[in-house]
C-alpha cells in the first residue's frame, strides 16, 4: 500500500485523483487531504478516506472544519504553514493540484524534503522553475507531470534519451474561440470562454486555453522539464485533442500519445509509475474519429504564446511576472471588468512597465509575484475606467 498526500483535494484533479483511488482502494493510503476553503467537500472526502491529516487554506474556515471531523481522529489544520507542514509528511507520492501561486511553496517543501512530486500545478513551475528543477536535482526529488501535455511527453521520452530528442512539440486544442475573428472576440463572455470543447476544467484554466496562454505556460513548462532547448519546443494546433503531444528523435521517428481528453489518464500514469493501471476512462475508437487535423497556431489573433515564449528567453522574473499578470487578469475578466482581449493587453503591459532583478530565493519570486499583482490591478482598474 503506498501514501498519497493530495493537495487541492476538491477541485478537478483533486476530484479525478481520487476516483482513481477509490478503484483502486487496496494500492492507496491517503496521508493528506486539502483544500482552499471548500470545507463541506473536504469534510465529506476526509469521512470517506480518513487521512492522518485535512488541511484548509483559509484560517478562517478552521473551527467549521473542526466541528465537522469532531470524534475522527483526523488532525485538522489550517493556513498557509500547515499546508507547508504537510508537504513534508511522509509521502510515497505528494500531488500537487493547487491552483495558482498558493501552491508554490508547499508544492516546494515537498521537493526540498524529497519526495516524488505529482505535478498538476502549472504555476508553481511557469513562475520558479529554476529554483524547482535545482531544488529536487539537490534533494534528489521526482517530478511526474500531470498536464497531459507533459505527461504525454514524458511518456514518449520513455526508452529514449534526451539527447537524441529532435523537437517536442506541445498539441494545443485551439480553444473555443479558434476560428473566432479577432473583432468577434472582443465581445466574448466568460460563459462562452469557459465553455471548452473537449475538456471539462476549471474556470481559470478554461480562460487560459481559450486564450492560449495555458499552452504558452505549457511551454515554458516543458522548457524546465525536458532540456532540449527553447528552439526545440514547439506549438502545433490539433482540434481534436486526441493527440496530446509528440517527439521527433533525430533519426526523424516521431512518437506520439494518444488518448480521450480524460484528465484520469494522465493523472493514472503518475500515480502508477513505473508501471501502469487500469482505468474506466473510453478507449479511443480511431475509425469512429475518422481524422485528425493539425494547423499553426495564429499569433495574430493569440499573441499570449509568442509573450511567453519572449518571457522564457529571457528568463529571471519575466515568467513569474507573467502568470502573476495572468491570474489577476483572468480574475477580471471572469468579474466581468475587462473585456476578453484585454487579458493579454493586461499582462504584456506589466512586462513592459518593469523588469524585477532575477529572482535567487523563493521570496524574491514572491515579491515579484505581489508586485505584478499590483500593477496588473492597476491597468485592470484603468481599463474598468475608460
Amino acid at each position: 500500500m503506498r501514501r498519497l498526500s493530495l493537495f487541492g483535494a476538491t477541485g478537478s484533479v483533486g476530484q479525478s485523483t481520487l476516483d482513481l483511488v477509490r478503484r483502486d482502494g487496496e494500492a492507496w493510503q491517503v496521508g493528506v487531504l486539502t483544500a482552499n476553503s471548500d470545507v463541506a467537500e473536504l469534510a465529506k472526502l476526509a469521512l470517506e478516506f480518513r487521512p492522518d491529516l485535512v488541511v484548509i487554506a483559509d484560517e478562517t474556515r478552521y473551527d467549521e472544519l473542526r466541528h465537522a471531523l469532531t470524534g475522527t481522529n483526523i488532525g485538522v489544520a489550517a493556513g498557509a504553514d500547515a499546508l507547508i507542514d504537510a508537504a513534508t509528511r511522509p509521502a510515497d507520492l505528494v500531488l500537487a493540484a493547487i491552483v495558482g501561486t498558493a501552491g508554490l511553496a508547499p508544492t516546494m517543501a515537498a521537493l526540498e524534503a524529497g519526495r516524488t512530486v505529482a505535478l498538476a500545478n502549472k504555476e508553481s513551475l511557469v513562475s520558479a522553475g529554476e529554483l524547482m528543477i535545482a531544488t529536487a536535482h539537490k534533494s534528489g526529488a521526482t517530478i511526474l507531470p500531470i498536464d497531459s501535455e507533459h505527461n504525454a511527453i514524458f511518456q514518449c521520452l520513455a526508452g529514449g534519451r534526451i539527447e537524441h530528442v529532435r523537437r517536442i512539440i506541445l498539441t494545443a486544442s485551439g480553444g473555443p474561440f479558434r476560428t473566432m475573428s479577432a473583432a468577434d472576440m472582443a465581445r466574448v463572455t466568460p460563459a462562452q470562454a469557459v465553455a471548452h470543447p473537449n475538456w471539462s476544467m476549471g474556470a481559470k484554466i478554461s480562460v487560459d486555453s481559450a486564450t492560449m496562454m495555458n499552452k504558452g505556460l505549457e511551454l515554458i513548462e516543458a522548457h524546465h522539464l525536458f532540456p532540449v532547448g527553447l528552439d526545440r519546443i514547439e506549438i502545433l494546433v490539433h482540434p481534436q485533442s486526441v493527440i496530446h503531444s509528440l517527439v521527433e528523435y533525430v533519426d526523424c521517428s516521431t512518437l506520439a500519445q494518444l488518448g480521450s481528453p480524460d484528465m484520469r489518464i494522465p493523472i493514472s500514469s503518475a500515480l502508477a509509475w513505473p508501471q501502469r493501471m487500469a482505468t474506466p476512462c473510453a478507449p479511443l475508437d480511431l475509425a469512429s474519429i475518422a481524422r485528425l487535423d493539425f494547423e499553426a497556431p495564429d499569433e495574430v489573433r493569440f499573441p499570449a504564446t509568442a509573450l511567453c515564449r519572449a518571457a522564457i528567453a529571457e528568463g529571471g522574473a519575466r515568467p513569474a511576472q507573467l502568470n502573476a499578470a495572468n491570474e489577476v487578469a483572468v480574475a477580471a475578466f471572469l468579474a466581468g471588468r475587462i473585456s476578453f482581449p484585454a487579458i493579454v493587453d493586461t499582462v504584456r503591459r506589466v512586462i513592459d512597465a518593469a523588469a524585477p532583478a532575477p529572482p535567487a530565493s523563493l521570496q524574491d519570486i514572491f515579491s515579484v509575484d505581489a508586485a505584478s499583482r499590483a500593477a496588473a490591478q492597476h491597468f485592470v482598474d484603468q481599463y474598468e475606467h475608460a
